[in-house]
C-alpha cells in the first residue's frame, strides 16, 4: 500500500464498526477496505454504493461477480480478477471459473450470459464504443432496462474500484491467491 491507513487498532468511529464488521465476516479487513481510510469520510458512501448495487442487483450475486470478474479481467485490475476468481470459484467450481475468465463466449454459458458479460466486457475496455443497436441486441435476450443499467453500474463501479486500489497500492491478500502459480500468473492481468 503506497498510502498510510488506518489500522484495525487505529480507527475510531464509523470507520472501527465498518472494520470489526469485515473481521466478523472475513477476519481480517481486506486492502480493498483499508485503502480508504486516507480517506474515512468516503468509505462509507462507497460502501453504501456497492452494498446497493451488489445486493440489490436485479440479475443476482453470482451475475454481479461475473460482470465483475470479466471486468476486471479488461481494466486490467489483477486484485479484483483475483479475489472474484476465489469467490467465485467457491460457489461455480474452479474449473468452470476459469473457463469463463479465459474466454466466456466459449465457457459453455448461455448465449443471454455471453451477451452480458460482452457488454460488461466492453464497458471496460472502451464504454465509448457501444451504440443503441448494443442495448437492443441486449433486450433481444430478454434484458430489461434495470438489467441493463445493473450491468453497467456493475461494470463502470469496478472500474472506478479497481483503478483506485491500483493508484493507491493494494495489493491482493495471499488467502485469495490460487494454489496453482500458473493460475496466479494468468489472473495477474495488470500491477503485479
Amino acid at each position: 500500500m503506497y498510502l498510510k491507513t488506518i489500522s484495525p487498532a487505529e480507527a475510531t468511529g464509523e470507520l472501527a464498526g465498518m472494520y470489526q464488521a469485515e473481521i466478523a465476516a472475513m477476519g481480517r479487513v481486506m486492502e480493498a477496505t483499508s485503502c480508504w481510510s486516507a480517506r474515512p469520510d468516503m468509505i462509507l458512501p462507497i460502501e453504501h454504493l456497492l452494498h446497493q448495487m451488489r445486493d440489490g442487483c436485479s440479475l443476482g450475486l453470482i451475475n454481479f461477480r461475473l460482470i465483475t470478474l470479466i471486468a476486471a479481467k479488461h481494466i486490467p485490475s489483477s486484485y479484483c480478477s483475483h479475489v472474484y476468481f476465489y469467490t467465485l470459484s467457491k460457489a461455480l467450481g474452479r474449473d468452470k471459473v476459469l473457463a469463463i475468465q479465459r474466454d466466456f463466449r466459449n465457457a459453455g454459458l448461455e448465449p443471454k450470459d455471453v451477451a452480458m458479460l460482452a457488454y460488461a466486457e466492453q464497458i471496460a475496455i472502451d464504454a465509448s464504443k457501444i451504440t443503441e443497436a448494443d442495448i437492443a441486441a441486449l433486450r433481444a435476450h430478454g434484458f430489461t432496462d434495470i438489467n441493463i443499467a445493473d450491468i453497467a453500474l456493475a461494470a463502470s463501479f469496478r472500474s472506478f474500484m479497481s483503478r483506485y486500489f491500483d493508484a493507491v497500492g493494494a495489493t491482493v491478500e495471499p488467502s485469495f491467491l490460487d494454489d496453482d502459480p500458473a493460475i496466479r500468473a494468468e489472473l495477474a492481468v495488470g500491477k503485479k
